[in-house]
């Protein structure tokens, strides 16, 4: 790999990691039209870490109020108490992926990892995210997210440890079908986003010093670093200016062009 893929594949990783379009579809095309090379288990954690550091700037007046809501446990005020539960809420839904993982983490690089199995599930969360536009009714606001949202939300982001579910796409489809309005959900959606990746990030640690680091990789790494948190920032951005006016119908035909385009490199290759 050298800087530009570094940069390409960073840039990827930003977009599809916020976008309801699957970050392992496009890995998957990247590879077949582009042949670049997986460097390792490194330099994916390092593009997560990038996108996590995007999470972390973009909503950090979020993150610093629920610091702080922790913080002074004697502040029973309406604003601190909402803080609290979110927080708790943020939990809840972190608890599922991290069954998840444990439990078919090890499938999800290997067996699940074949291109019939991203095209049906670009498909079918294409589909769902569509049905989810016309059945919710896009009126509950971030306020109004209750234990139960956050259990559901969790249960379908442990669904995406399957390629070409989508993390995000998943989670945004069922707060649709919740009730809760596109902004609301896009931002319940990401902030889940932190623990769950910073999570794995944290568990890949073993394995990257067992695997050893490499020096002449360094600039790679902090290459795709930079470029996926600068791309997961600009994304977060324009997704949630985008759905203040437009809805998610643009996202579930990209995946079905997706879903298409993947099909038809199999079908070519025999």
């Amino acid at each position: 790999m050298n800087i530009y893929h570094a940069i390409f594949m960073g840039f990827l990783q930003g977009a599809t990691e916020f976008l309801p379009i699957s970050s392992s579809g496009h890995l998957v095309l990247a590879h077949i039209f582009f042949g670049i090379e997986e460097v390792g288990l490194t330099f994916d954690v390092a593009l997560h870490m990038g996108t996590l550091l995007a999470v972390f700037i973009y909503f950090r007046a979020d993150f610093l109020h629920m610091a702080r809501a922790l913080r002074y446990r004697h502040d029973t005020s309406e604003e601190t108490v909402f803080l609290r539960r979110l927080i708790l809420f943020l939990v809840i839904a972190t608890i599922p992926a991290i069954v998840a993982a444990l439990l078919f983490g090890g499938a999800s690089e290997t067996v699940l990892r074949k291109k019939s199995i991203v095209v049906t599930t670009l498909v079918a969360g294409g589909i769902l995210l569509l049905w989810g536009e016309r059945k919710g009714k896009h009126l509950r606001d971030f306020r109004s997210i209750t234990f139960k949202d956050a259990l559901i939300l969790g249960l379908s982001q442990a669904i995406a440890i399957i390629p070409g579910v989508s993390r995000s796409g998943i989670t945004m489809t069922a707060g649709l079908f919740r009730g809760l309005n596109r902004q609301s959900v896009a931002r319940f959606s990401f902030l889940m986003s932190a623990p769950v990746i910073f999570g794995a990030g944290v568990y890949q640690i073993p394995a990257i010093f067992k695997q050893g680091l490499h020096p002449d990789m360094f600039i790679i790494y902090v290459t795709g670093f930079v470029t996926s948190a600068i791309s997961g920032y600009l994304f977060i951005a324009m997704l949630l200016k985008l759905i203040k006016t437009r809805t998610f119908d643009i996202f579930a035909y990209y995946r079905f062009v997706l879903a298409g385009t993947v099909l038809l490199t199999m079908v070519l290759k025999g």
